[in-house]
């Protein structure tokens, strides 16, 4: 409820204090007026506001960003490892030192904006900006749950257009270039990868008892992720989860040609059933970017391949000659580990012939024949 207090100022004069109760029954002042109509007009506003849930307590809008997102954001995030570690790495490069002393509800859309716009200037791709602004976004979405502000200041941000590269699969010649100059105590490393499209994460945390030699069969459960010793909860920068990215186990068949591959070298590694199946001469876990600089890419400039290979683009290459052999997607998304069909056919990119075979397809229906080679 709202009332009215009268005080007497030290000149004699009458003045109407508007009072109510804020939601947790502490009382407020609306104001202080030379008119008891006034007061009342603003108290029962207030008032209104109150009991409507429209009011807004503007003093929880003086924490500054890097209070809140270091006490309430960042602790209320259920995010793996890795994906915090990332978080901690946005917040120390960009937010904080933007935003950092700014209090949350005085940060402006235009602000927000122009951050975007001098990323974009300073070179960050489009891709990078809008991964960084869904970030800042989720903030200040916690924060209006939390009623620190009123609205989201990221809203309404003019992004950079990101403009989609043109894919290029791996073609199997290619990847056997690309293998044939890999040194040889990889090779079976990057097989295996090509036979099973894993992630990094996936493969390098394959064990000796993930496999069942005889019924050729590799079982997914667990991953290592790699984050940097500063942001590593235990202070080591290779961790190992007891499960996959998408949380669950899965069990995909292996090619009869890989497996004798994998049984020899656990036996002629003397590998035990927890040992790591693919390591470094100390059995440690490989780091993606020690393998990437010093394997991958050199082996790729010596292959010949005229295009840049991802190790990574393995996967992609594993999911897209499935589809191109006649698998059907929904046993590619189940192969893969993708939670969503749509995140399967993102990853599935046409082989360069594949066009050529839809034209071959068209001309037979039409009773054309195939196309003619122009150098007949």
């Amino acid at each position: 409820m709202a009332w009215i207090k009268e005080r007497i100022t030290d000149d004699g004069d009458k003045r109407f204090v508007a009072c109510y109760r804020d939601p947790e029954g502490r009382q407020r002042s609306a104001g202080t007026f030379s008119s008891r109509r006034a007061a009342e007009r603003a108290a029962n506003r207030d008032d209104a506001k109150v009991r409507e849930g429209a009011w807004h307590d503007h003093s929880r809008g003086e924490v500054t960003f890097a209070e809140y997102v270091e006490t309430v954001w960042l602790l209320s995030k259920q995010v793996e490892t890795s994906t915090r570690a990332a978080y901690r790495s946005y917040l120390d490069k960009h937010f904080i030192p933007t935003f950092g002393r700014r209090p949350m509800g005085k940060i402006l859309p235009s602000e927000v904006q122009r951050s975007v716009t001098t990323a974009t200037e300073n070179g960050l791709s489009a891709a990078s900006v809008g991964k960084y602004h869904t970030m800042l976004q989720s903030v200040f979405e916690r924060a209006l749950v939390d009623r620190v502000v009123t609205f989201n200041p990221c809203a309404r941000t003019e992004l950079p257009k990101r403009v989609k590269k043109k894919s290029r699969t791996l073609t199997p010649a290619e990847y056997d270039a690309i293998l044939a100059a890999l040194p040889a105590q990889h090779r079976l490393m990057v097989e295996t990868a090509i036979n099973t499209g894993l992630r990094w994460g996936e493969l390098i945390a394959l064990k000796p008892r993930h496999l069942d030699l005889e019924t050729g069969r590799l079982t997914v459960e667990a991953t290592i992720v790699e984050v940097s010793i500063k942001n590593s909860p235990t202070g080591q920068r290779m961790l190992t989860k007891p499960y996959p990215k998408d949380n669950e186990p899965r069990t995909m068949g292996l090619p009869p040609d890989l497996v004798p591959q994998l049984a020899d070298s656990i036996t002629t590694r003397g590998l035990k059933a927890g040992d790591l199946l693919f390591a470094t001469r100390e059995g440690t876990p490989f780091s993606r970017n020690t393998f990437r600089t010093r394997v991958w890419r050199p082996a790729v400039a010596a292959s010949g391949v005229d295009f840049h290979v991802r190790v990574h683009d393995l996967r992609h290459a594993h999911a897209s000659w499935l589809l191109a052999g006649g698998s059907d997607l929904k046993s590619v998304m189940d192969r893969m580990g993708h939670a969503q069909i749509t995140t399967t056919q993102k990853s599935l990119h046409a082989l360069p012939d594949a066009d050529q075979k839809n034209l071959d397809a068209l001309n037979r229906i039409r009773g054309c024949g195939p196309r003619p080679d122009p150098d007949d």
